[in-house]
């Protein structure tokens, strides 16, 4: 009798647990895009999740979601702050705040439980968390721009000088030295909360009882400072001592000072180093607390004795004062902090993610190539800093070369007139001794040692070297996707972009990590699509519009590089093809993310600029700018690609006044788009030949793939694309960093996608093989592996990698990937290929193989998302999902097509 009962038991428990397992479940869930953030904007913040069942085609059909003051009472159920109460709706990304007021500088507990198609209900998710940031400037309680010693406003340089000044200019100024500031405090209770918010110019390092606070680099995050100055939200609860504590804080110059002793891109200053910082504790009693910075903290010079964002950093060991960062140090000698003048910008929270050292590489080879020199190889280019461990006497000063090439002799090679950049550190000889800069980074492959022992003999009396690793510094967005198939020179091409797209990410996006370091907009207008396929950036892209929206100039246009750090002249400061991301970008984060909140917050800034190209248009074109820049025998005339962005850019934002409720913008916008059509064909088109222009890949590519051909048309230019390509060009690159995405996209979304393969598949014409099989390990900026050895702004391949090989794309009317086009492209000699994307509704992933006749792709959907799924099959294949086979598919040419709801699904076509 007990064994039956047993027995019941068991199999009740099976099937309850059978039960659980098939209601659909909250897998992530996320605030302002990200996981537990901290100093949010609580006037403008969102939700998503995302969510996973082992059932097939579910959707949403409602959520619940609720906000708590404290963790207890979220999960005792009193929802004091926030209750949706139960909502009828598949919406699971981009759900707005709407309730009362939020607090400054608190932190909230939220969750959120979800139906399914059967309005089965999910459990609640895992508790989550937000802190919100500062609301107002009332709400710094006081705090105060302090630093070590002020700069007169009358030698500010701002916008800064184009390289170096001339001898003799007044204006020339020292490197600003780069401080320490420390605050001793007492905390007198237990301590249920401490957040700690701060900003240093150019750059700071804080540290609480000696140890580091956060783990970013070259923080806060790069912007026009007479705009928009960043602030960082730390919680600091655990690190708090009861008793004395102390802040320590170092500062450096980053783009806010930059002298010329060294490399510059540009010379200018908006100020010597500041600091702006306040604690909130709030005490177990309910009590809080406030430290803040003023003339009460203490200042004195730092062991930094040089520092430029472009020229290195200096370091001398016998500077250090141990302890200067913890509570009962002796700081008698150390001067008051001086109160400095505030910036004018505007204190924003940093809503991306921070630059961080995410990778540490080993020397792949080290080699003697002078009596005190040595040379290390670490095997790839990177975006990094070099960490070195050495012995040796006090007052020894080792130097430290970065670089991307070697001259013959074996020494480094700093090329594209970057030089002198190097790093030097002068020892205190107290045993090993590790180091690394704080404050500056390079492109770097191979790094110089100068003054050190490069050999055994222990006779020596200079420094010794125990270990040299190169620190890669990127922004810390989450890897977004991956690739990879069976065509290893496609690997490598990846693999290639993929470290030129790393080492860019900075807080915003570089041309390169070495020559200008500067935001040119061409990168993120060009590459975000590709870049969004690896990385996810939807908070580095709100950041930018932001940096755009303060550099536009009153006449509306929005220049090249944004923070206009330097203003440079004609096509470098106005290129409608680097221009128009003012506006591409709000429409990327709206079919990329669903955002169109952002919409209105950048439609002045877009309408002001838009307003701008049509006073410059004549006759609706746009005859000037940079071009399609670095094409191969620069066969494009100026003006095509400009026209062609226009086009684009105005087409965008006519959606985008729809979606606002402007329909009279919309209107207007799409009549103004009707006729820069007209223009573009009239002008660059023949009829005769169906050729645009030169007839070259950018002329050709661009009109095909921006719908700038009349439909009449479509076939016989793209007839001529490809036979230009294949008997003129012998499947030769020729297209710029402009043109080449559209001739990706011309070709793999046309028809095409064989020619593409056939022009990426070789390494005997300059492209991405020949700049493997000469040398590179990071995307250059030539196709003929010129210039920069680290630069991305060519990547475009990666869209097609991830849209056409993988199969991984949306639907043309749909927005965040919320309608999938998985359409996997099986061309030349591949026979597999697996790809993953995480859009914002979860992972998408796609693995596929062909051979004998079979074509097998697995794919994964999913939650809330539906799919139109694409084989390779002619009509009468046989077509199975998950062994089944499928009768109601659909045949179209050589593809079969199945519309499927969220799951997995084994497809097979025989």
């Amino acid at each position: 009798m007990m064994c039956r009962k047993r027995t019941i038991l068991i199999v009740i428990l099976l099937i309850a647990g059978h039960t659980m397992n098939a209601q659909v479940r909250v897998v992530a869930a996320l605030c302002d895009n990200r996981v537990n953030p901290v100093g949010i904007n609580p006037r403008d913040l969102f939700f998503s999740w995302e969510m996973h069942s082992p059932k097939e085609a579910v959707m949403q059909s409602a959520y619940q979601l609720v906000v708590a003051s404290s963790k207890a009472k979220l999960m005792a159920g009193k929802f004091d702050v926030f209750n949706t109460d139960v909502v009828k709706s598949d919406q699971s990304i981009q759900v707005r705040y709407s309730g009362k007021a939020l607090q400054s500088a608190q932190t909230y507990f939220w969750k959120v439980r979800v139906w399914d198609t059967d309005k089965k209900a999910s459990d609640w998710s895992a508790p989550q968390q937000f802190t919100t940031g500062i609301v107002t400037p009332a709400d710094w309680k006081n705090a105060r721009w302090i630093g070590y010693e002020e700069m007169p406003n009358s030698k500010r340089v701002v916008p800064f000088v184009h390289l170096r000044m001339k001898a003799g200019d007044p204006r020339i100024f020292k490197n600003a030295r780069s401080p320490l500031l420390r605050k001793e405090f007492t905390t007198t209770r237990n301590v249920a909360k401490a957040l700690l918010f701060i900003s240093g110019l150019g750059h700071y390092e804080a540290s609480l009882n000696g140890q580091r606070i956060g783990n970013a680099f070259l923080s806060p995050g790069w912007t026009s400072y007479d705009k928009t100055i960043l602030y960082n939200t730390y919680d600091i609860t655990g690190q708090l001592r009861p008793g004395s504590n102390a802040i320590g804080v170092i500062l450096g110059n980053g783009f806010y000072s930059i002298s010329q002793e060294r490399y510059v891109k540009g010379t200018g200053t908006f100020g010597n180093p500041k600091l702006i910082a306040m604690l909130k504790i709030t005490y177990a009693d309910g009590r809080t607390e406030y430290v803040i910075s003023d003339q009460s903290w203490k200042a004195t010079p730092s062991p930094i004795t040089f520092n430029t964002i472009y020229g290195g950093e200096d370091y001398d060991a016998r500077l250090e004062q141990k302890g200067w960062n913890m509570a009962g140090f002796a700081d008698k000698t150390w001067n008051d902090a001086v109160l400095m003048t505030a910036p004018t910008g505007k204190l924003l929270p940093e809503i991306d993610y921070p630059v961080r050292l995410l990778d540490s590489l080993s020397a792949r080879k080290t080699t003697k190539v002078g009596p005190n020199t040595v040379v290390y190889d670490f095997g790839q280019n990177c975006s990094g800093i070099p960490r070195i461990r050495v012995r040796g006497k006090a007052g020894q000063t080792l130097k430290i070369i970065p670089a991307e090439l070697l001259h013959a002799d074996g020494t480094v090679n700093q090329a594209d007139g970057v030089t002198p950049h190097s790093y030097s550190y002068t020892l205190k000889g107290d045993g090993e001794e590790i180091w690394q800069p704080r404050f500056s980074y390079f492109a770097v492959r191979y790094v110089q040692v100068d003054g050190v022992r490069v050999d055994s003999d222990a006779s020596s009396q200079l420094p010794l070297v125990t270990d040299l690793t190169v620190l890669h510094n990127r922004n810390a967005a989450p890897q977004n996707g991956t690739f990879v198939c069976s065509n290893e020179l496609f690997n490598r091409i990846y693999t290639l972009t993929d470290w030129a797209i790393k080492s860019n990410l900075q807080s915003y996006i570089t041309d390169n990590p070495q020559r200008e370091k500067l935001s040119w907009q061409g990168e993120q207008n060009f590459m975000r699509t590709a870049i969004n396929y690896t990385y996810n950036v939807y908070n580095l892209y709100r950041s930018l519009i932001q940096n755009m929206t303060d550099a536009q100039h009153e006449n509306g246009l929005v220049p090249d590089i944004a923070p206009e750090y330097i203003q440079f002249e004609g096509p470098f400061v106005d290129s409608p093809e680097w221009g128009t991301t003012a506006i591409l970008d709000s429409w990327f984060l709206v079919r990329f993310y669903g955002d169109t909140s952002v919409i209105r917050k950048t439609y002045p800034m877009m309408t002001r600029y838009a307003d701008f190209l049509e006073s410059r248009a004549v006759d609706n074109l746009l005859l000037y700018g940079l071009g399609d820049w670095l094409d191969i025998g620069k066969v494009t005339p100026i003006g095509l690609t400009a026209t062609a962005y226009y086009y684009h850019s105005i087409t965008a934002l006519s959606h985008m006044a729809e979606l606002i409720a402007k329909p009279d913008d919309a209107t207007r916008y799409r009549a103004l788009a009707t006729r820069i059509k007209t223009a573009f064909n009239k002008k660059f088109f023949n009829p005769d030949t169906k050729l645009y222009a030169t007839g070259s890949q950018t002329a050709m590519a661009m009109p095909l793939s921006l719908d700038l051909v009349e439909e009449t048309d479509r076939t016989a230019v793209l007839n001529k694309l490809v036979t230009n390509i294949q008997s003129i060009d012998a499947h030769r690159l020729t297209a710029g960093d402009v043109g080449n995405r559209y001739l990706i996209k011309a070709l793999s979304e046309n028809g095409h996608p064989e020619t593409l393969f056939t022009i990426t598949n070789r390494d005997d014409v300059p492209g991405y093989g020949y700049l493997l099989k000469h040398g590179a390990t990071a995307l250059v900026e030539t196709w003929d592996g010129k210039s920069s050895q680290n630069q991305l702004a060519m990547g475009h391949i990666l869209e097609w990698f991830y849209e056409g090989i993988a199969g991984i794309a949306q639907q043309e009317n749909s927005v965040a990937f919320r309608h999938l086009k998985l359409r996997p492209q099986p061309v030349g000699d591949l026979t597999w290929a697996k790809g993953s994307f995480h859009s914002p509704y979860g992972w998408v992933k796609t693995s596929w193989t062909k051979a004998d006749g079979r074509f097998s792709c697995q794919v994964d959907i999913p939650v809330n998302t539906r799919a139109t799924v694409y084989l390779p099959a002619k009509a009468g294949s046989k077509i199975y999902k998950n062994k089944i086979i499928v009768r109601d598919c659909a045949f179209e040419g050589d593809t079969a097509r199945l519309e499927l709801g969220s799951g997995n699904y084994v497809l097979t076509a025989e």
